[in-house]
């Protein structure tokens, strides 16, 4: 609710946010009551508003098909890694939560997702490592375990020209698996322009997250992207796996088999615990916080 101070409109916006956390009715509980205007608490400023749509570019996002020659994929997998880059939450890893803890409406489903999600997560590891010259379990030992599953739902937005689904960010932790129902949305950045991410039937999208960025002294890239609103009629449905180091207590940072005097430490070493806390406590409106790290 805006108030009036000295004749102008002030608008609170804590307050406001505080009001529709306590309310519980959630963002698809409002397209459901039938709104046709957003409320003010989720119109982005302009100049979040101002490229929402991606410029024209020859960019095609690479689609990798990992049963081709192991040779072959390894280069591609490398090279795109350096060059590109509403919510259900469950945490995976070794182990499940009770089973009577998961909605049985996909129960059987996530089940199935963390084996898979598992195995693709073994052998990707095992493709970086190797595209950045380590032996093959180098990644796999630290940061195949801590697994967490996320569902996003995206409502139909009455004004998508004036909010996103997600704003701009990078990952947080090791890499992330993603799928993306038909409807899209999904925007990264590259080369200083925004580009969409067409669903690719039967296919995958992997993003490269800081800590690999940095655990790799800067050779892979973290891809800074976004979810657009949904302008569509059926709700938008995505799914994403994301793999963290396991060992929050302990120090990482670049390998040291990829630092030399060529090619200095690119970033100082941190706590995983400290470096997730910084994360959480910042809105998600920048790109990235390796630059904290960074020497």
């Amino acid at each position: 609710m805006a108030t009036v101070v000295n004749g102008e409109n002030h608008y609170d916006r804590a307050v406001e946010v505080q009001r529709f956390d306590e309310s519980k009715i959630g963002v698809k509980g409002l397209v459901d009551s039938g709104l046709t205007t957003i409320p003010p608490i989720f119109i982005h400023p302009i100049d979040t508003l101002s490229d929402l749509k991606a410029k024209p570019q020859s960019v095609v996002v690479p689609t990798i098909d990992l049963s081709g020659p192991r040779s072959t994929v390894l280069e591609q997998v490398a090279s795109a890694s350096r060059t590109f880059g509403d919510t259900l939450r469950i945490k995976l890893g070794r182990r499940l939560p009770e089973l009577e803890d998961i909605p049985e409406v996909c129960r059987d489903e996530v089940v199935q997702w963390n084996l898979h999600s598992e195995a693709l997560g073994e052998r990707l590891m095992g493709l970086l490592s190797e595209g950045l010259g380590l032996d093959m379990d180098r990644l796999k030992n630290s940061c195949l375990d801590a697994r967490t599953m996320l569902g996003h739902y995206y409502p139909r937005c009455p004004q998508p020209d004036l909010t996103v689904g997600i704003a701009s960010h990078t990952d947080p932790g090791v890499l992330t698996l993603l799928l993306q129902d038909h409807i899209g949305g999904l925007q990264i950045k590259h080369k200083g322009g925004w580009v969409d991410v067409k669903p690719v039937h039967g296919a995958l999208v992997i993003n490269i997250a800081d800590i690999l960025q940095i655990l790799s002294n800067d050779e892979y890239v973290s891809v800074e992207h976004r979810v657009l609103a949904n302008p569509s009629k059926e709700p938008r449905v995505s799914i994403a796996v994301f793999f963290s180091p396991s060992a929050r207590e302990t120090l990482y940072g670049p390998f040291s088999e990829l630092t030399s005097p060529e090619k200095p430490l690119r970033y100082c070493q941190f706590v995983y615990h400290d470096y997730m806390r910084r994360f959480f406590t910042k809105e998600l409106d920048g790109k990235t916080l390796t630059n904290y790290y960074r020497i």
